[in-house]
Parts: structure tokens; C-alpha cells; sequence
């Protein structure tokens, strides 16, 4: 090969590796920035590159990856749609701000996926109202440290309430966890659970708190009319929690004849000056344990089951205090 073919295929080859533009890829962890954060960053949302939204942080992260909170402000509503954490590890407020009818975060997730949201607000500021969180599939939802509040609609409904939990179940087993949490001055219900299809659900709420909210403080609803005809159990267990000054109950279970049990148990836990402290409708059964029931309209109320361990400190409520129900005729 003389010396101009080689220098012409030398060249060509410099040209060819010019032209190839490194790959990029998505992160398993991805950062979030209020300060100086850029959705443009996307894919790579790096810790010194890091993006500004949730749903862009989100959309490029990996299956089971996480996204990590820099600083405080707001980072837009996100829907989400894989085995994901959104992680606010005290830097401040990582907020949501909820209008126009709008969620502040939508999970779409697979069948098995497991969602964790850590250490974030989500608020509604009027305009057309919201909701806060709707689960509607996955396997599991984590919440903890969180704060959902002022979430409004112009009449009961899902929109107005903090968080809608009510996923499409098929034969298999799903889950809620909530801890450390505030739900508060929604004009819906603060917590409501609506679970449709055939399977399991459980929910465990630890040191929970749902105050003044336009319906009910903690709700699980199974009825035929509402849960499509579901056919297997609730069970729900509320633990170190507070439901205060809810326009209608504090703790209510709901189903009808012929669908899913539920059975609630609420220990150690407060229902302070609401319409109902307790309401059991038609066929559940709600089991009370070392809590303290005060100041409410009426103590208990509706035609399911109320089960009473005895230890209960029951005071000032409008009813004059009627004692509990005993049985355990449901098993």
C-alpha cells in the first residue's frame, strides 16, 4: 500500500471512531434536583447532573432502581410503572403540588412490582382538586414519612381523598404498608381502601394519623356494588394510629352480602372527635384493642361486628359511652 492509500485509510478509520457517540443508558439510581436540576440530563440524571422532575428521573431509571432526592421543591406528579423507590432521606420538603383534577403520583405497576415512596409531601392547592395517591396494580405499596394533605373535590369521591388504594387482584395476594404518615384536611376520605377482582389483601398501617378529613379517616370498602364482585378476604390492621375530627367515621369497614369478609383490627390507636368513632357495616367484623375512643358523635355504629378485647378507654363521647358489643361468632 503506498503512502497516500494509507493515509487515506487512516483518516477514514479517525472519521468512523469520531462519529460514534457513546451509548447512554438508564441508571439504577437516578438523582433529583430542585437547585440545579435539568431534565435534559436525561438519561443519565447523575448526582452532579441530576434532573428535575420525578417522571423524567423515573422514565430513565432501571427496574428495581431508586430515585434519590438533592434538595428541596417541587417535583412534579409522577405515574409509575415499574419496581421503583422515590427517596427523600430528609434534605427537606420534596413536594408534589396537586390541581386540575390531576394525581400527585399513579401507580401502574406489573403484578409483582414493589413500590417505596419515602420522605415526600404531596399537596393540593384548589384549583379543580385531586387526589394524592392511587394504587391501582403492582404487588406492594410502601409509603413512609410521608405527608398528604389538602387534596379537594366538589363532592365525595376518589378525587379529594389522600390515598385510593384499590388494585385490580387476580387470584394472587397484594399489600399496603404506611408508616409514620400524615393524612389530613382532604375533603374525601383521608384512606380509602376499594380493592376489585378475586384475591388477598392486606394493609398494615403503623403510627398513621388521618385528621379532619370530609368522610371517612381510615375506609376499607368491599361491597359487590363497588369491588366487582370480590370473593376473597381483607385484612387490615391498624397499629399506634390516630383518626381525629373525620366527618363520618374514624375506622369504617364496608361490604355487603355475598362479597369479601373484611376484618379490621385497630390496636392501640385513637378515634377522637369524629361523626362515628367506629362504623361496621353489613357483614365485618372490626376488633378493638387498647385504644382510646373519645369525644366522638357515637361510639360505635352500623350492623357488622364489633369486637372488643375489654381494655379499651372509652370517654366523652355524645352517645354517653354505650358499651361495646362483645362476640366472636365471626372466625
Amino acid at each position: 500500500m503506498n503512502s497516500i492509500s494509507s493515509s487515506l485509510c487512516v483518516g477514514s478509520l479517525l472519521a468512523l471512531a469520531l462519529s460514534v457517540v457513546p451509548v447512554q443508558a438508564d441508571q439504577a439510581r437516578s438523582f433529583v434536583s430542585n437547585g440545579f436540576g435539568n431534565d435534559g440530563n436525561a438519561p443519565d440524571c447523575t448526582r452532579l447532573a441530576p434532573c428535575r422532575t420525578f417522571q423524567t428521573a423515573h422514565d430513565h431509571t432501571l427496574d428495581l432502581g431508586e430515585i434519590t432526592v438533592l434538595d428541596p421543591g417541587s417535583y412534579g406528579s409522577v405515574t409509575i410503572t415499574k419496581n421503583i423507590s422515590i427517596i427523600n432521606d430528609g434534605v427537606g420538603e420534596a413536594g408534589i403540588l396537586v390541581s386540575g383534577g390531576n394525581t400527585g403520583i399513579t401507580v401502574n405497576a406489573p403484578l409483582l412490582a414493589a413500590v417505596s415512596l419515602r420522605g415526600l409531601t404531596i399537596k393540593g392547592i384548589g384549583f379543580g382538586g385531586g387526589t394524592g395517591i392511587i394504587f391501582n396494580s403492582g404487588a406492594l405499596l410502601n409509603i413512609e414519612h410521608c405527608v398528604i394533605r389538602n387534596l379537594t373535590a366538589p363532592q365525595l369521591g376518589v378525587p379529594g381523598t389522600g390515598i385510593f388504594y384499590s388494585p385490580a387482584v387476580s387470584g394472587g395476594n397484594v399489600g399496603l404498608s404506611v408508616s409514620d404518615t400524615v393524612v389530613t384536611d382532604n375533603t374525601s376520605s383521608g384512606i380509602y381502601l376499594l380493592p376489585r377482582g378475586n384475591g388477598l389483601t392486606n394493609a398494615v398501617f403503623t403510627r398513621v394519623q388521618s385528621i379532619h378529613n370530609g368522610f371517612d379517616g381510615f375506609a376499607v370498602d368491599f361491597s359487590q356494588t363497588t369491588s366487582g364482585n370480590a370473593t376473597n378476604r381483607i385484612n387490615v390492621t391498624i397499629e399506634s394510629s390516630a383518626a381525629v375530627l373525620n366527618a363520618r367515621a374514624g375506622y369504617e369497614i364496608l361490604t355487603s352480602a355475598g362479597a369479601a369478609p373484611v376484618f379490621m383490627n385497630v390496636i392501640r390507636s385513637v378515634a377522637h372527635g369524629n361523626q362515628n368513632g367506629f362504623l361496621a357495616q353489613c357483614c365485618d367484623t372490626l376488633a378493638i384493642g387498647q385504644s382510646a375512643i373519645m369525644g366522638n358523635g357515637t361510639t360505635w355504629a352500623g350492623n357488622g361486628f364489633i369486637e372488643t378485647y375489654g381494655d379499651n378507654y372509652v370517654e366523652g363521647n355524645i352517645d354517653n359511652n354505650p358499651a361495646f358489643p362483645f362476640t366472636r361468632s365471626r372466625q
